[in-house]
């Protein structure tokens, strides 16, 4: 047993475990709530506009679609996110627990490791990428800047050149150093990098419009036309969402400290409709309006910083997708395996020491040797992303469809075998036999070769599968304690 300190609305009890509660897993009390709908609002103008966004998004324009397609995609996309987003974020508020502790409802409180070993694993990997990719960003730099330095450049050490290993070294320190202050330093973060990482890519197009004589091309020489248009319009919209099925998960770690539900609302009204559709507007002004100046459709917004003739533009440019790309890694990558860490290692670690566990992790896979192996990300990283989608079908079906979003909190942190989310030595047996011949037609759809005309839907058709076999196989009668679950759950808030 371990005592309930002062950030745990739950009282306290002798079917307290240590093993399932710490400070940093424990319910965050209401009077400790500080985000505002400001502070979600942040959070989607920095991870929207990531360089892996942006080249995703001018990918669309290259395969054919149009400059209004590109923004029907985005369209259908940001009120299908605007949904997912809102239902998953209202699930942390109500309960204030982080995506292990959440996932415990549906899957026990052993299971809940499987949902989160798989978000953190796929976190970790996706941190040391990006990471990779924003030190890229700082070598160019620093080689336009001072070119004495390119000799740094010409060898190789594991895959990375010396003044790859500096760069990375110091940007990977960077994070370090901010995670480990908490999570009210990412959000004071995000505050800082939000307004610089638009006004960056606004000032950005605004350029490039200058640049093409006030006109961009709406298309390339041969866009897509009819059904084939429409299809890639759906993929398109569809791939947007799964590039979210990270957040879509682990939304409960930030919108638990969220001051309320209108907050959340309002912050993904104006962070993903409104923020995406401008997000849509400035991919189609420079990829149009390169397409016009040269007839080349660029990769990322990278290529066009570095045509910019002004070295202090350039260095400032380049400084804010730096600032950009560290922002989206704290978010997307880097909170979720810390809680992973905090709830497989309760006793050892903490939210500073999971930080430099996560870190070090991301550092030792040699990630820009993932990157730049195909099988790796294609097979290895799609698969495992290709789990999230069943795992987000069972939560969802789980807290909103069985138990109408009542929660029973200190069972949460119980092992006593009478503990509501005990279930079978501490496994649901039907969220798993649920979730794997989900997950299974979800991996199959999304790697083999045969179904690639559905696999940009992989992430749909296992969240669904996976919620409806849950639905189906769930014992209804374990639904939550109706009078006293609702009563402890409210406590929470």
């Amino acid at each position: 047993m371990t005592a309930l300190d002062e950030r745990s609305p739950v009282d306290p009890s002798d079917t307290t475990s240590a093993g399932l509660y710490t400070y940093d897993l424990a319910p965050t009390k209401k009077d400790g709530r500080s985000w505002g709908a400001y502070n979600v609002f942040t959070l989607w103008a920095n991870d929207v506009h990531s360089l892996g966004n942006y080249a995703f998004a001018i990918g669309l324009f290259a395969l054919g679609l149009n400059v209004w397609g590109i923004l029907v995609a985005f369209a259908l996309a940001s009120v299908l996110l605007f949904l997912l987003l809102t239902l998953s974020g209202f699930m942390g508020h109500k309960t204030g627990v982080p995506f292990p502790v959440m996932s415990r409802i549906a899957f026990g409180i052993k299971g809940a490791k499987i949902p989160a070993g798989v978000r953190g694993a796929v976190a970790i990997a996706w941190f040391g990428i990006q990471t990779y990719l924003a030190s890229a960003v700082l070598s160019a730099l620093l080689v336009a800047m001072f070119p004495g330095m390119r000799s740094l450049d010409d060898n190789s050490l594991l895959g990375q050149s010396t003044l790859g290993w500096l760069t990375f070294l110091v940007l990977w320190a960077l994070q370090i150093v901010i995670v480990s202050y908490g999570m009210q330093m990412i959000r004071r973060y995000m505050a800082f990098a939000a307004p610089t990482t638009l006004i960056t890519m606004c000032a950005l197009a605004v350029w490039m419009f200058i640049r093409a004589d006030g006109s961009i091309s709406l298309s390339v020489d041969d866009p897509l036309s009819g059904g084939e248009m429409w299809l890639q319009i759906l993929e398109g919209a569809a791939l947007w969402v799964v590039i979210y099925g990270t957040f879509v998960l682990n939304f409960c770690d930030f919108t638990r400290s969220a001051r309320s539900r209108s907050s959340i609302v309002r912050g993904n009204v104006t962070g993903i409709p409104v923020n995406m559709l401008f997000f849509a507007l400035i991919v189609v002004v420079l990829s149009g309006a390169q397409f016009k100046l040269d007839g080349h459709v660029i990769t990322s917004p990278s290529d066009i910083v570095r045509t910019i003739p002004n070295m202090l533009l350039l260095a400032l440019a380049s400084l804010a997708l730096i600032a950009l790309t560290v922002a989206v890694n704290l978010l997307a990558n880097f909170v979720a395996p810390i809680y992973a860490l905090v709830d497989l290692f309760p006793q050892r670690l903490n939210f500073r020491r999971a930080g430099l566990v996560t870190g070090v992790l991301g550092l030792v896979i040699t990630p820009w040797n993932l990157y730049n192996s195909p099988v790796v990300v294609n097979y290895f990283l799609g698969g495992l992303g290709a789990l999230l989608g069943p795992l987000f079908g069972v939560i969802m079906a789980d807290y909103w469809l069985l138990r109408r979003s009542r929660v029973n909190v200190p069972d949460l942190y119980t092992e006593d075998a009478q503990g509501e989310y005990h279930y079978t030595s501490g496994y649901n047996p039907r969220a798993v036999a649920a979730f794997v011949p989900s997950a299974a037609a979800a991996v199959v759809l999304a790697l083999v070769p045969f179904f690639e005309d559905v696999a940009g839907f992989s992430w749909f058709i296992g969240a669904v599968l996976g919620a409806v076999l849950y639905a189906i196989i769930a014992d209804r009668s374990r639904t939550g304690r109706d009078v006293d679950g609702e009563a402890i759950a409210v406590a929470a808030e």
